[in-house]
């Protein structure tokens, strides 16, 4: 019994709670805003979740579907890491000292728009017939649901990105962009945080 009290009483930590935390700088705009390589889908083992409620629909689901979150989460986990920090980086770097950002001429603004909405364009162009032939069904109350899971989550982001892409184009200020990327970085959070595109 004294010993385990021997141990128990050691000697206190000696970890600094002030200590600052090293952490990795981040890349450089020339590093992280590159053009993003075209995905092509390849043979994978993945397979659909069906969590509760999706067990309950699991037979509406079809063998499109199934290849189109195939792909998409081939997409997803290759690329969407990437384009989202992309995005952010762009939404910073295209404000200036005074709060605007509409002008695309200073510095390299127009370089690293065209790369990021290239990237979201192609990522959009990569999902639009994934996310258009998912099934969508109607339950008894008329709403619209999506029988195979984290479906609306892909449905979603890719019209958030879509909007996101169009305001960039457009010129729009942040605060008219912001919106769609945080609806797309949630959509995409959820996601993550379903694993439906582990394995």
């Amino acid at each position: 019994m004294v010993g385990a009290i021997g141990i128990l009483t050691g000697p206190p930590a000696s970890a600094d709670p002030n200590a600052e935390v090293p952490l990795p700088d981040p890349p450089s705009d020339s590093d992280l805003i590159t053009p993003l390589p075209v995905v092509t889908p390849t043979a994978s083992t993945w397979t659909p979740k069906f969590p509760f409620p999706y067990d309950q629909t699991r037979d509406r689901v079809t063998d499109a579907d199934i290849t189109a979150m195939r792909e998409m989460c081939q997409w997803y986990n290759a690329q969407y890491a990437t384009l989202r920090f992309q995005i952010d980086r762009l939404q910073t770097n295209r404000i200036d000292d005074y709060g605007k950002d509409f002008d695309y001429t200073r510095d390299n603004i127009q370089q690293q728009v065209d790369i990021v909405s290239g990237n979201i364009g192609q990522a959009v162009d990569f999902l639009t017939p994934r996310v258009q032939s998912l099934t969508q069904s109607q339950n008894t109350f008329g709403d619209r649901y999506f029988p195979i899971y984290e479906g609306e989550a892909f449905f979603k982001l890719w019209e958030q990105l879509s909007n996101v892409n169009n305001g960039i184009l457009a010129h729009q200020p942040d605060w008219f962009t912001g919106p769609s990327v945080q609806k797309a970085k949630r959509w995409g959070s959820d996601i993550h945080r379903s694993h439906v595109c582990e394995g």
